[in-house]
Order: structure tokens, then sequence, then C-alpha cells
């Protein structure tokens, strides 16, 4: 299990968000923590301990009048990073390669290529062939309806008709290097990871996952490891103490490389 870090730009800012509360009416999200520091900062620090694999996300929509203060911050922290951080919000056929080129190492697609509520095959065969496999991660983040998950978009403000299953990760894992999965409903709470969800991605396995959601205590990092069968690749948010959480940081990323930290082991689960 890798730690894969995140930095969240939401009206310019870093900040770490409660996921089902982002609106795009009034540029709105309930905050946890909104730093300090700028974007720079985050890449540099991940930098320095050789962390990779990590998503800047821009929570701005492109017609938002903070879209060009977010997407500043994310181009500068693709520069301060070369190749060391992937990129997500708002990404399309036309406008990857420019995150591409300043440095990201993928690029994370969810609403061009799920459109009107179903996947878009025309717009992830473009997509596809503007970036290669190589360099695309699809995001499949997901709110619960009833007993499954369904993707959803636009910031994850709207449910799509795709059941997020076995069978989708399989049919779309020729398009897409890996899968970056935000459980929305728990993203931004702390308070424990989407079990069932963990068990489905962690059982299939078969290209690169990271999940995130929920995770607030190291008891939460050891559930994900067990019922996800160390497969998956996990960020954590709000719990950090780098984001005003109570975990700290530097205890998080040994626990994930080693299976230690806070003062315990965890066995690596059998694959």
């Amino acid at each position: 299990m890798e730690f894969r870090p995140c930095i969240d730009i939401h009206n310019g800012k870093v900040k770490q968000i409660v996921g089902g509360s982002l609106k795009d009416q009034g540029s709105y999200a309930e905050e946890n923590f909104v730093s300090e520091q700028d974007s720079v900062f985050y890449a540099g620090l991940y930098q320095s301990c050789g962390i990779r694999g990590g998503h800047i996300i821009l929570l701005n929509p492109a017609d938002s009048p903070w879209y060009e203060a977010t997407r500043e911050q994310a181009l500068k922290a693709l520069r301060a990073y070369p190749g060391g951080m992937q990129a997500g919000g708002g990404i399309h056929a036309e406008n990857a390669a420019e995150f591409l080129n300043a440095g990201a190492s993928h690029v994370i697609v969810t609403s061009y290529v799920f459109r009107n509520g179903v996947i878009h095959y025309e717009n992830l065969h473009k997509l596809q062939k503007a970036v290669g496999k190589e360099h695309l991660v699809l995001d499949l983040s997901c709110r619960r309806q009833g007993e499954d998950y369904y993707i959803v978009t636009d910031r994850w403000q709207k449910f799509t008709e795709e059941k997020l299953s076995q069978s989708l990760l399989e049919q779309l894992s020729k398009y897409a290097d890996e899968y970056l999965v935000h459980a929305v409903d728990v993203e931004g709470k702390a308070q424990g990871v989407e079990t069932e969800l963990v068990k489905m991605l962690g059982s299939w396995g078969k290209i690169p996952i990271t999940y995130a959601g929920g995770v607030g205590s190291f008891e939460d990092l050891k559930q994900l490891k067990a019922l996800g069968q160390n497969r998956l690749n996990v960020t954590v948010g709000s719990a950090l103490d780098l984001f005003g959480g109570s975990m700290a940081w530097e205890e998080v990323l040994k626990f994930c490389r080693d299976g230690e930290g806070a003062g315990s082991v965890m066995p690596s689960a059998s694959r």
C-alpha cells in the first residue's frame, strides 16, 4: 500500500473540504482546513520525501471566477515537482497536454468521460489518443445509492447511471493506467472508510487504485490494508497534521511503506 498525497485547490487556496458539500453555485464548500501555504510548498515537501503519484485536484469549474487562480496554483505545483504528481479537475482532450507539459505524470478525468450519466466512449477514445493510456487516470469517485455505489461527476455533484463494479473496472482498464476512487459520502469526515467499497476494489486489483475517503486513524489504515488485500493505495487528507488533523503524516508514510506506524505493526495481507 502506497501513500498518495493530495493537493486540493479551491478558490485559489489549498484546502481540505467535506466532499459532499461542494457546490458550484457561489463557489461554496464546507471547509475542514484552509492552508496558509501555497501549492508549491506541498509539492516541494512531497518531492523531498520521494513520494510520487499523488493528485492535484482543481475544485473550481472552468466558468468559475476563481478558476484561473486555482489553475495557476495547480500549474505551479506541477512545475515544482515535475513528473511527481497527477492533475485532475475539468480536464479534457483539448487541455490535457497543458497539464502534462507543466509536469503532470498523469491527467485524471471524470466528467469528460462520463457524460449525460453514461460512459461517453468517443470522448474516452479522444482522450486516450491525446495523452496515451500510460498518462491517463480515470476518476471513479462514487456515492452510495441503496446497496450500490454509482460514479459521480461535476465535482461529485451529479450521479451517473454507471454502477461501480468489478465488471466496470475490467471494462475501463484497457483505457487507463490507474484509477482514483473517492468515497464521496465519507470524504473529509475522517470517521472511517467505506468498507464494502474497499472490499470490492481490493478483490479486483489488476491496475493501481488509489482510495480516498474517511481515513481518520491508524485503525482505519489497518482496516483499509486488510480489507483491500494490500492492493489499494491511499490518500489521507483532513486527518493529517499537515491539514490540521491529528495523524502525523510521517507516521502515515511509514505505515504505508513498511506496515509500521503509531506504535503498531500490521502484517501484509496475502494476495
